[in-house]
């Protein structure tokens, strides 16, 4: 079936030339585009029009070719040169002329990026998966943001596209006659002996060997490679939430690339140095807790017992919340109170509200010690009010009075 679907995509190309789209379009980079950035949107592009994952779709299949050829054309600077002045026709005249090599087959040039021979599926070894761990701040959590990330990884070797040859030639290996594989005998005690089958240890189970290797990876096939992506965080998101980054894994020629895993952790607050917006407001010492935040307020005793206070916090995203007690108003300490609408976003919200909550709570600072003459007075007061008003916690507590012993 693999077969028969990349024979049909084969004869598809020369046709293609006749209503070719422009290339820079097609990939969605502007003509200026940078390496990286034209590899970016052809490894992004290839996997979403892979006819493995839209089986029976003609279309698609069209689709894949044209980006592949898109991609063989401007990855050549030789080549995007022509385009770039002459366009279609002047590639294809190039190429038939013998100036360019022959066309590639374009699970050829997707086996390149992600190994596996070019297949998703009908058997092909899937390669592990890669797991990292980003930090990043609360306020990106709340307000969504994007970065990009480098991660190392093992690549293909783009110099002998994953053959470990300089020339593309390989030769039977002499030692397990191609196998990759070998009988080792072993004497168990006299006359008696045990034979084991091993990996071949000059080609490596390969079966092949390399005379002339690639002197970029060694003949490995495979070289260290930093890879940039764009992280997206969405608004919301959980902690320890994942950003899945299909076959972007490491690559090798035996397997299809696993898929980059990056974990979101959330990061320690600290106040920035203003380079980052928002990076120097209040919320960004808001604690998490599901979708409400947390948040500490000081009072002084003044403002806690008579109240006619206020105060503004900046949130995550700059817009204010105002906190605020009228005159003659008690704040208890220890106290919470709850602003609706002032938490988190709800991730994926539909239906119901679209933030949670914020909380503050009321922690009162006393004065240590206070003036003679501030005592006296406090003091005069407080009496005064006590005979008046006031409760014996002594009495009415119900407690036993207390008795000198001695």
């Amino acid at each position: 079936m693999l077969w028969f679907t990349t024979l049909t995509l084969l004869c598809l190309v020369p046709f293609l030339v006749l209503a070719a789209e422009d290339y820079y379009k097609l990939l969605g980079i502007k003509k200026d585009a940078t390496d990286r950035e034209l590899k970016k949107a052809y490894r992004g592009l290839s996997k979403k029009y892979h006819p493995d994952k839209n089986p029976g779709d003609e279309t698609v299949a069209k689709k894949f070719v044209e980006i592949a050829d898109a991609y063989e054309a401007l990855s050549d600077a030789e080549l995007r040169k022509i385009y770039d002045q002459y366009g279609h026709e002047g590639v294809q005249q190039h190429k038939q002329g013998g100036g360019a090599r022959p066309q590639q087959n374009p699970f050829d040039l997707f086996s390149r990026f992600f190994g596996g021979g070019g297949h998703f599926h009908g058997g092909e070894r899937k390669g592990p998966n890669m797991d990292a761990r980003v930090q990043v701040p609360l306020r990106d959590f709340y307000n969504g943001a994007e970065h990009d990330i480098g991660v190392e990884k093992q690549a293909i070797c783009s110099s002998c596209e994953g053959s470990g040859s300089e020339d593309g030639k390989t030769e039977k290996c002499g030692r397990c006659n191609g196998n990759g594989m070998i009988i080792q005998k072993a004497q168990l005690a006299p006359g008696i002996f045990q034979q084991m089958q091993m990996q071949c240890d000059v080609c490596g189970g390969k079966g092949s060997t390399i005379k002339h290797k690639c002197k970029v990876c060694s003949g490995s096939r495979v070289v260290r490679e930093t890879e940039t992506h764009t992280l997206v965080i969405e608004k919301g998101a959980a902690r320890g939430s994942r950003v899945v980054f299909e076959n972007e894994g490491d690559e090798s020629p035996d397997w299809v690339a696993g898929d980059l895993i990056i974990t979101l952790q959330e990061m320690e607050p600290k106040i920035g140095d203003g380079s980052e917006k928002y990076d120097r407001v209040d919320g960004n010492f808001f604690r998490r807790k599901g979708n409400d935040l947390y948040w500490k307020e000081m009072l002084s005793l003044r403002e806690a017992w008579m109240g006619d206070w206020t105060r503004n916090l900046t949130h995550l995203d700059g817009h204010v919340v105002r906190l605020s007690r009228k005159r003659g108003e008690v704040v208890q300490p220890g106290a919470v109170e709850s602003v609706s609408g002032e938490g988190m976003p709800i991730h994926h919200h539909e239906t119901g509200p679209e933030f949670g909550n914020l909380l503050i709570e009321y922690t009162v600072v006393l004065p240590d010690q206070m003036e003679k003459s501030m005592e006296k007075e406090f003091w005069s007061t407080w009496e005064k009010y006590r005979k008046k008003h006031g409760v014996d916690l002594g009495k009415d507590s119900g407690r036993p009075e207390v008795h000198d012993e001695l």
